[in-house]
């Protein structure tokens, strides 16, 4: 179900390419936005204009490199584009949640690529099973996938965690005194977090295909890919989210939820 079929070969239309004149008109559409912006008063065309500027700019160097990567596919080039990407994701999870948790950086890192190994393993040997394991066509995609939901995920999840016994401290000090243990005192907080971060993908599951259509199934489309075949690859990517992102968040909040006590049981927050 997952390879691409005979069909798709009988039906597959060109992309058509989008040459300097059609950019200059899709960037058209956020000279527009400014505009608009400005018309309301607003106060967003800086904001505006340097996104544009800034997407443009990443996504060219991005698509340079890739075009280079996906050319060589050497192992270790897709490997450090992966790395590349995790170590990006691990940052941005550590800015939303904040920089005041010990060794918060290796143990966001940690979880993410737990779970990115687990995942891409399990979808390259059991499901897809490309000529070459490392095949950049499906290995950074995915992983680039992965991680932009995992790290949503493990920050709102370990954003909630920290508000909510900082919130409630008086309440899990009482727990602790009751004879309670740390991890008897925080698993209301504990399990409150991880579906806090399951939540959006969840969401988005409910409603694929009906509501939306997903970026990466527009794509394929947009190629010529087989609707049937798109949908199949989307069906493996929303349970490759599912998967990931509970996994990763369920890491991510234990850990926090250690880093909360310290060898005494009694309740230490970050300052």
């Amino acid at each position: 179900m997952f390879q691409t079929s005979l069909y798709f070969y009988a039906i597959a239309i060109d992309l058509i390419p989008l040459q300097p004149a059609d950019f200059l008109g899709a960037v058209g559409m956020m000279a527009i936005a400014v505009a608009l912006s400005r018309w309301q008063r607003l106060g967003l065309e800086r904001e505006l204009m340097v996104a544009t500027a800034r997407t443009t700019v990443q996504l060219v160097v991005v698509g340079y490199l890739l075009w280079f990567v996906f050319d060589w596919k050497n192992p270790g080039a897709v490997l450090a584009v992966v790395a590349g990407m995790l170590a990006i994701a691990t940052m941005e999870t550590r800015n939303r949640i904040g920089k005041r948790i010990p060794n918060e950086l290796w143990l966001l890192g940690g979880s993410m690529a737990t779970s990115l190994a687990i995942v891409l393993t399990y979808t390259t040997v059991l499901v897809i099973r490309p000529a070459m394991w490392f095949d950049p066509q499906y290995l950074i995609p995915l992983a680039g996938i992965v991680l932009g939901n995992v790290m949503n995920g493990a920050a709102l999840a370990g954003e909630r965690l920290m508000q909510m016994v900082q919130t409630h401290r008086a309440e899990i000090e009482t727990h602790l005194c009751l004879g309670a243990t740390p991890e008897q005192a925080i698993a209301a907080y504990r399990k409150a977090a991880i579906r806090t971060g399951l939540i959006p993908t969840l969401n988005a599951m409910m409603v694929v295909g009906v509501v939306t259509l997903p970026g990466i199934m527009t794509g394929q489309l947009l190629s010529g890919i087989n609707p049937l075949d798109a949908a199949s690859y989307q069906m493996l990517i929303m349970f490759m989210l599912a998967f990931s992102t509970l996994l990763t968040t369920v890491l991510v909040v234990q850990g926090l939820a250690k880093q909360c006590f310290n060898a005494a049981a009694q309740l230490v927050l970050p300052l």
